[in-house]
């Protein structure tokens, strides 16, 4: 069975999707790291993300670039959202992304253009969304725990800019499929999130 769990920053789909790969048995890829480790990369390169040349050259990024706490962070992720408008830059991804989708068993896969692009055949497509206030709340209390001197208006209006960017970009736009069912966290919790998320699967995996 293969997952697709699609959405904005902060919307909560990666703490949905792994929780579905654990409650299904299921292997799990952030596909959102990948391109933070483009944007990550092209830094260390030295180049600019919105290069689409220096932005291609840091798609040759080493595997243990992934286990770097720093692509976590709110600055690596305005690097990824500049990279990731490329043409290029997501057609290198493509492969990667889509042979862990079709492995055998399935897989569940979290990012912005899963069940649109990568896996538009999956079994499941989730749209995971939430209010650009509730999203921010959410990324400055996450910040605040890492100890990351952040504020809430910055990050309020980087998430804004940032869904600007991924929803007008040509390439892959950031939207929910046709057939996917949609699931609004603003005023869920964790635990709510997650257990509507596990019956929508189990509802439309029938």
């Amino acid at each position: 069975m293969i997952i697709a769990v699609d959405g904005p920053t902060a919307s909560g789909k990666g703490t949905i999707a792994r929780a579905l790969a654990a409650h299904f048995g299921l292997p799990h890829l952030d596909t959102g790291l990948l391109y933070r480790a483009v944007g990550r990369q092209c830094l260390l390169n030295g180049g600019d993300p919105e290069n689409p040349a220096d932005a291609l050259a840091a798609c040759q990024f080493s595997e243990t670039l992934l286990d770097d706490p720093e692509l976590r962070s709110e600055a690596t992720g305005g690097l990824a959202s500049k990279a990731s408008r490329h043409p290029a830059v997501r057609r290198a991804l493509h492969d990667r992304q889509r042979a862990f989708a079709t492995q055998p068993g399935g897989a569940v896969l979290d990012g912005r253009d899963i069940g649109t692009v990568i896996a538009p055949d999956a079994d499941v497509k989730l749209f995971i969304t939430a209010s650009v206030e509730a999203r921010a709340r959410r990324r400055f209390l996450e910040m605040q725990e890492q100890g990351r001197d952040v504020s809430l208006a910055e990050i309020t209006a980087d998430l804004a800019e940032r869904d600007k960017r991924d929803r007008e970009r040509e390439e892959a736009p950031l939207r929910a499929a046709e057939d996917a069912v949609r699931l609004d966290t603003s005023s869920l919790s964790r635990d709510e999130a997650i257990a509507a998320a596990i019956s929508a699967v189990k509802e439309k995996g029938q």
